[in-house]
Parts: structure tokens; C-alpha cells; sequence
């Protein structure tokens, strides 16, 4: 037993994957991503609500970008509709302050992000004068969340597949050298960039294995309030992915694997 113990010890101590342990438990990964998670359903989500129903191209509203991200299956995919789904005339009411408050939250969100991926860097806090670049973040993060959602309609099998990994990739590659400002190289934040979209690819298997079937259980035995903690499970396990993506690339550089493949280049 022990013979087969060295060499695996070798092997894990030469991928210094216990420092990448130790680094997740240093941040709190999961307190972290459950405070995403809590924040993304408070203040993300009446954002998206607004934005799905000024959507002039009218497709499904805010519970269909919903269902395609977490790629769920038709029948599922109804059933979050018709429970989560917002009512017709939700726009008439919404007036301009109320949209301003709405962008107002959706800043808070964009700081928890941003406050994640200084502490995953190692970097100071930004300046309160940034408020700007949360705001951008958060619209470009809408954009995103558009596109991701409508690509569905015309596009299908490996040209959707590759114009979503695409664009996953230039988000959160931009996304993380634009929050922390420019002061980690692009070059270092794209191993973190690819991380978390083969995260979120694998939660989206998960979610379609996994949260399919849930969703129809907890329709019937909890209500509403069942569709929601589905729906609170899937934000935790992306705010994991977000943050753990970024984690995985600061350990890639720290370790100088990646640094030295490009110089070596």
C-alpha cells in the first residue's frame, strides 16, 4: 500500500496541487460563491428581469435566459417558466429611477466580483472612483448573458457550442483585467479565463443531469419556493466556477507553468 502511496504523493507535490487546496481555503471559495450566489438573486436578477422584458425581439423573458443557462431539458424548462416567469406589464411600471436602482444593485454585485478576483490576485482594493468600471462590467456582463440566451434560435449543435465557448472566453478574460484595472497582464488571466468556461461547461452537464429532474420533484412537493432553491444551488456552483476559474489561473502563474510556456514560445 504504501509503495502505491509515494508515488501518487510524488505526484501531487510536484503538481503543488496542495497549495492550490490551502489557496481555496485561504479565500473561503465556498462561503464566497454562496454570497455570489445570495447576491445574484437579489440584485442581479431584478436587473435581468427589466432588461429581458424590454427584449425587443420577445423571446421568453428572463425565465427562458434562465432555463437555457442552466440547460435544462423542455419539460423543466417549462416549469421554471411558468413559476419564475415575471408579469406581462412589468416594464410600465418600471420607471427611470427604478431603473437606476436597478443598475445601483447590479453595481454591488459587480464589486463582490470584482473584491474576489483582488483577493485571488493579491491586490489592494480599487479606489471607490471605479465605481465606472463596475458599471460597464455589469453591462457588459448583461450583453453576454443576451447573446447567450438568443444564440440558441440560430444556432445549433458545434456552431453554437463554439460561438458560446468564444465568447465565454473574451468575457471573462476581459472581464478580470478590466475589474482589477489593468494591473495583472493579459497574458497571466487567460489560464483563468479557459478554467472557467470548462467550469461552467461542466455545470451545465451537471445542471442538465442533475437539476432536470430536480426541478420537476421540487415542483411538486415544495412550490415555488423548491424552483428556487434549485435555482440558488446553480448560482452557488457558478459563483464556485468564477471564482475557482481565476483561483486555478492565479495557481498556473504563481507556479510558473504557464509563464515559462510563453517564454519558452
Amino acid at each position: 500500500m504504501h509503495r502505491f502511496r509515494h508515488p501518487f504523493r510524488r505526484v501531487w507535490d510536484g503538481l503543488a496541487a496542495s497549495a492550490l487546496v490551502q489557496r481555496g481555503r485561504d479565500l473561503e471559495l465556498m462561503h464566497r460563491a454562496m454570497g455570489f450566489a445570495t447576491l445574484a438573486l437579489v440584485t442581479l436578477a431584478p436587473l435581468l428581469i427589466v432588461v429581458a422584458a424590454f427584449d425587443p425581439l420577445g423571446r421568453g423573458g428572463f425565465a427562458s435566459w434562465l432555463a437555457d443557462g442552466m440547460g435544462l431539458a423542455d419539460r423543466s424548462a417549462r416549469v421554471l417558466t411558468d413559476i419564475i416567469s415575471p408579469p406581462p406589464k412589468i416594464v410600465g411600471p418600471t420607471s427611470v429611477w427604478g431603473g437606476i436602482a436597478l443598475a445601483v444593485f447590479g453595481v454591488t454585485f459587480a464589486a463582490s466580483v470584482q473584491n474576489g478576483y483582488e483577493r485571488i490576485w493579491e491586490l489592494p482594493s480599487g479606489p471607490w472612483h471605479r465605481v465606472w468600471r463596475q458599471l460597464t462590467w455589469v453591462v457588459m456582463l448583461t450583453a453576454y448573458l443576451y447573446q447567450e440566451s438568443h444564440t440558441r434560435v440560430g444556432f445549433h449543435g458545434p456552431a453554437r457550442i463554439a460561438l458560446s465557448t468564444t465568447a465565454g472566453l473574451l468575457f471573462f478574460w476581459w472581464g478580470q483585467h478590466f475589474l482589477l484595472g489593468s494591473q495583472v497582464r493579459w497574458r497571466d488571466l487567460l489560464p483563468g479565463a479557459i478554467a472557467t468556461v470548462v467550469g461552467l461547461i461542466g455545470l451545465r452537464g451537471f445542471s442538465y443531469l442533475v437539476f432536470t429532474p430536480l426541478i420537476l420533484d421540487n415542483a411538486i412537493s415544495y412550490g415555488t419556493v423548491g424552483i428556487v432553491l434549485v435555482v440558488e444551488s446553480w448560482l452557488i456552483g457558478v459563483g464556485f466556477v468564477v471564482f475557482g476559474g481565476a483561483m486555478v489561473g492565479h495557481w498556473l502563474c504563481e507556479h510558473h507553468w504557464w509563464t515559462r510556456t510563453i517564454d519558452h514560445e
